[in-house]
């Protein structure tokens, strides 16, 4: 008799886009092309009810460790921990990922053998130990800051010339291979973020051992501001949004319905863009460049389903694809903050953008054009969902995520309306491969305990949810906080987007959270309340301060203490003392 040879462990593809909204892929509803994304969908399911953190960097953290982001470090974005003493200092609020958990890539690599890779935005730490390199991945190019130019150009700034708020942490592409930093001069002159983070992905599955299943993580910078893309992207959609946002989320919701992703007669929430004028009360100028804005957007969006397609056909022509369990999803909802209105990064962005970018109608998008799109393309995107990014309403949080299983599972149904998080991934793929979730210690370290769920036993049919019905989910982050137990849900939403008191809704029934039923329903409000108060104890939330909403409109001009920003590891400082041939 010849000896049992067990079925080959799957490799696994995670491929993360950078501020993309519900409905911005054709097989979610959208107008832009996404042909190899879709084709992900028909080979896999859609999830209509999958969950972020309300911003990149938590996310990211939550993905890669199972566990919610306020035990990772990145309970608070590092990028605003030099503003918020109240989250100075607090465990859990370091501004990088922390060593109190396992990644994937260290769990996949030490107990199951796999060979780890990535290529894209990280996010999750500035310096050599808080790199991929150090935290699980053989093979690493990453994007270390929170965003930067996708075409790696820097303006020249002049001599004597402050830099803004906006600029120390939003201009230098500061990239890292293999835990050395990159000099951005040796990149190449057609450098764009999208294709080169693909092309060396391509060339890390190809320089990989073969004997090995690989872990590869693609996470997109794009379509994260600045809004800039191939012209040959952006001339596909020339014109296609002149008639403005609210047409567009109208067009969207429809399209939503038509695919049974939203029930029919859903009643979305009323938009919320104080800060930018209605369709009707722009200049024709405004609204030009407005809808040139959301061109370029949609430009990058076909960018990166090309650059998805090219990695798609790499696996079928190396006979990969059956065996790869591939997942697309969103890192949070459409980014809808518009800069100009609230000056976050300080109130000399838009005078440092004048001086040092063309954002002349016929250049947005272009290398030296700096443009973001607001708050009202934004909730095209999330519609129905109430607001965006930032916020833990679903239109922040709720994101599209697809799962194209490898050839060994069965899956349920090409759409899925249960309720999961983004926790999940990390349990669901351990068990997957036979390899149990570290508990306790990993790695000589004391770590965290993985609080999402595996789905293999609803994946598999032997269960009827992802989740157990009592199961609990918390969310934190700027002083906006949700929490959901089954249909229900707490938000808690600061001015002036919302009361700054908790509101009650029943999701299921009512998607966009219209209406409130705290009054109706004390009970619930009383039972959620008491589960909230576990989950801020247990994972050690700062606590819920209306003035750090405030505290983020009135930041300084400039900063005063370079030293400071090294602390919090801010973006541009780092690149700096690369440029000066120091080590930070």
């Amino acid at each position: 008799m010849g000896s049992f040879k067990p079925p080959p462990k799957p490799n696994y593809l995670i491929i993360v886009a950078d501020d993309l909204g519900f409905s911005d892929v054709s097989c979610y509803g959208s107008e832009i092309q996404t042909p190899c994304i879709d084709s992900l969908a028909a080979a896999g399911t859609r999830f209509t009810d999958f969950h972020s953190a309300a911003a990149c960097s938590p996310t990211r953290a939550m993905l890669l460790t199972g566990t919610d982001h306020h035990l990772t470090g990145l309970g608070q974005m590092a990028e605003f921990l030099i503003d918020s003493p109240i989250h100075q200092g607090k465990p859990g609020h370091e501004g990088y990922l922390n060593e109190h958990v396992a990644t994937l890539p260290e769990v996949l690599r030490a107990d199951g053998g796999y060979h780890t890779m990535m290529a894209g935005k990280w996010h999750l730490g500035l310096k050599p130990d808080h790199s991929p390199a150090s935290r699980g991945f053989d093979r690493s190019f990453a994007l270390l800051p929170p965003a930067a130019n996708h075409y790696a150009w820097e303006p020249e700034i002049q001599t004597g010339d402050s830099l803004c708020r906006f600029a120390e942490v939003n201009v230098s592409a500061v990239h890292m291979k293999d835990g050395q930093y990159v000099n951005n001069n040796t990149l190449p002159a057609d450098f764009y973020s999208s294709n080169y983070y693909t092309t060396e992905l391509l060339r890390y599955m190809d320089e990989r051992p073969r004997d090995r299943p690989f872990f590869a993580f693609l996470p997109f910078s794009a379509p994260h501001w600045p809004l800039q893309a191939p012209p040959e992207n952006i001339k596909k959609y020339r014109g296609m949004y002149d008639d403005g946002p609210d047409a567009l989320r109208l067009r969207r919701i429809a399209a939503l319905q038509r695919l049974g992703l939203v029930p029919d007669g859903v009643n979305p929430h009323p938009v919320q863009a104080p800060e930018v004028p209605e369709w009707e009360e722009m200049t024709p100028d405004q609204r030009s460049k407005s809808a040139r804005a959301m061109e370029a957007y949609a430009g990058m969006v076909d960018c990166m389903d090309e650059n998805i397609g090219r990695v798609i056909d790499y696996l079928h022509e190396n006979g990969l694809y059956e065996n790869t369990e591939i997942i697309f999803m969103s890192d949070n909802g459409a980014e809808g903050y518009s800069y100009e209105a609230h000056p976050l990064m300080g109130p000399k962005v838009l005078d440092y953008i004048g001086r040092y970018y063309n954002n002349a109608l016929d250049n947005i998008g272009n290398k030296d054009s700096f443009a973001w799109y607001g708050g009202r393309w934004a909730q095209a995107a999330t519609a129905p969902s109430r607001l965006y990014k930032k916020f833990s309403t679903e239109g922040g949080i709720r994101v599209p995520f697809i799962l194209k299983p490898s050839m060994d599972m069965s899956y349920r149904q090409s759409i899925c309306h249960e309720f999961c998080t983004v926790m999940d991934v990390m349990p669901t793929m351990l068990e997957q491969t036979g390899i149990a979730k570290p508990v306790g210690m990993f790695g000589g370290r004391k770590i965290e305990k993985i609080m999402g769920t595996s789905w293999v036993p609803f994946l598999t049919k032997e269960a009827p949810t992802p989740h157990p019905e009592d199961y609990v989910a918390g969310w934190e982050l700027f002083g906006q906080a949700a929490l959901r137990k089954g249909p229900w849900k707490l938000n808690f939403v600061n001015k002036p987007f919302g009361p700054e008191e908790w509101q009650l809704y029943n999701v299921l029934e009512d998607p966009g959270e219209v209406n409130d039923l705290k009054e109706e329903r004390n009970d619930k409000l009383e039972e959620l309340m008491a589960h909230w108060h576990d989950y801020a104890r247990e994972t050690g939330v700062v606590g819920l301060k209306p003035e750090f909403a405030s505290l983020m409109a009135q930041l300084p001009d400039e900063m005063e203490n370079p030293v400071n920003w090294m602390k919090f590891e801010t973006s541009r400082s780092v690149m700096t003392r690369i440029k000066k041939g120091c080590r930070p």
